[in-house]
């Protein structure tokens, strides 16, 4: 298959082109093979801390994992003795954060030596080879390691190549990573009913099978739709290649600037994660505590707000698209660094319903009901639907082409400064009253809000299409 010239020339066609949703075909092979990809991703996250309480690390079993000794060793060295759930624990910590990093890696190897396309292939075989490794208790570290370097190979450099389907004045770049985390949240709502049904019911290896297969059919779909994807320049390590593409264009004067400036921008997009990323840790613990859980003489589990969670960010997601598309008939659409802005300060508002639930529960001795809940979900996740999709987009469009993949990676290393954040902050709400925790997170959110609004009013075209492109017609 021979893939098209990422060239002025393809730009234009591609603004013409509208066959998936409004937007270039190669978008909607992109966004399942991410869909799938991610789908394998959260359906054995979904079993990992279950796997390992209720199996790996029980005896007659983590006697057998290769390496685990001294590995268990160095965790131990840094968080004291634990018991086997907070083993599990600090093992899932230690992965969930270091997939962050590992995309900078990814794209370091795309931009210098394999290109995009081989270096998503490898990740994508190393993550379903370590999903089947999981099968095996002597394979563990193994197969967490070969996970941990397939989503470094694969992430980022699959958001690069959503990006490289617009040209610079092509303001659905912003629409197209929305649906490109449209396709996430989706996964995230049926992989668990999928490979967590099938880790519980069957067996633990089932569910990390079908997490497996989910990755390979992601890979085959990315390989059919990279006829519609832009050809790729000859990565410097490869410049026998360069007739065949065009070769990767070197650092221009001023990439330094630009990319100093999205660097810049990392810890306030860490703040406008907190909110968000802190539904997985502390709120939880809040919520079990303090929201009525039961219907008709039967407890909800706490988790299930994690999938009311999707279910709600998909909605809104979708409304977002729709209102843009909106307002772009009517109005000048806003920039990505406008949008950002935008939704951050829209999601400094969501802890503030928690603040005043938890006001009112300190206050009455009762516990508050769902209604809360479903209020801070909701503004949270309007708010959401325009940072993260929006940042990535963002950054694929200003960053160097000579870095893209490398910058791509850099945008995710926010992810896991936020989520080491959040883990020190959630040891805050045994310490404070839960009100003024929450209105800490509204605080900070807003913040980040206020900070990227000094830096839109300053970064002028570094980070925004320069007006008169804006004015071009589509």
């Amino acid at each position: 298959m021979t893939a098209v010239d990422a060239t002025p020339e393809f730009h234009r066609r591609t603004r013409a082109d509208k066959a998936f949703l409004g937007h270039p075909k190669g978008l909607g092979f992109l966004a399942f093979a991410e869909g799938f990809e991610r789908f394998s991703y959260y359906g054995m996250q979904a079993l990992l801390v279950l796997y390992m309480t209720h199996q790996l690390l029980l005896p007659g079993h983590v006697e057998h994992v290769a390496g685990f000794a001294p590995f268990r060793s160095a965790i131990e060295r840094a968080y004291g003795p634990l018991s086997p759930v907070a083993l599990a624990s600090a093992i899932f910590g230690l992965y969930a954060g270091f997939v962050y990093l590992t995309p900078i890696a990814g794209g370091f190897i795309a931009d210098r030596w394999l290109g995009r396309t081989r270096t998503v292939t490898v990740g994508a075989l190393l993550m379903a080879a370590g999903h089947f490794l999981m099968a095996f208790d002597v394979s563990f570290l193994l197969a967490l390691l070969c996970l941990l370097l397939g989503v470094g190979c694969f992430k980022g450099n699959i958001a690069t190549q959503v990006g490289e389907l617009y040209g610079p004045d092509d303001l659905r770049r912003a629409d197209a990573f929305q649906i490109f985390l449209l396709a996430v949240n989706i996964a995230v709502i049926i992989s668990p009913l999928v490979c967590g049904t099938l880790g519980q019911k069957v067996a633990w290896h089932w569910g990390f099978g079908a997490a497996g297969v989910g990755m390979l059919i992601g890979l085959g779909v990315y390989l059919y739709g990279r006829r519609w994807l832009p050809a790729e320049a000859a990565p410097r390590g490869r410049p026998g290649e360069a007739k065949q593409v065009p070769a990767r264009p070197p650092l221009m004067p001023g990439d330094g600037k630009r990319i100093a400036m999205l660097v810049m921008l990392l810890p306030l997009l860490v703040l406008s994660a907190l909110g968000n990323q802190q539904i997985f840790n502390s709120y939880l613990v809040w919520g079990d505590a303090n929201y009525n859980l039961s219907f008709f003489g039967r407890t909800m589990p706490v988790t299930w707000l994690i999938s009311l969670d999707a279910f709600i960010s998909t909605a809104m997601i979708i409304l977002s698209i729709r209102f843009w598309r909106w307002w772009a008939k009517r109005r000048q659409e806003p920039n990505e660094i406008t949008k950002l802005t935008i939704g951050t300060l829209i999601s400094a508002l969501a802890p503030l319903t928690l603040a005043a639930a938890a006001w009112y529960s300190a206050g009455t001795g009762q516990k508050v009901g769902l209604g809360w809940g479903l209020a801070f979900h909701i503004i949270n996740d309007i708010g959401f639907a325009n940072v993260f999709p929006i940042g990535i987009a963002l950054f694929s469009r200003a960053a160097p082409r000579a870095v893209g993949g490398t910058m791509i990676g850099v945008y995710y290393l926010h992810l896991f400064a936020c989520n080491m954040f959040v883990g020190w902050l959630g040891g805050l709400l045994e310490k404070m009253p839960a009100a003024n925790f929450w209105l800490l997170h509204a605080g900070l959110v807003a913040i980040g809000g206020v900070g990227l609004l000094v830096i839109r009013s300053f970064a002028g075209r570094i980070l925004a299409p320069a007006e008169e492109d804006l004015a071009e017609p589509a």
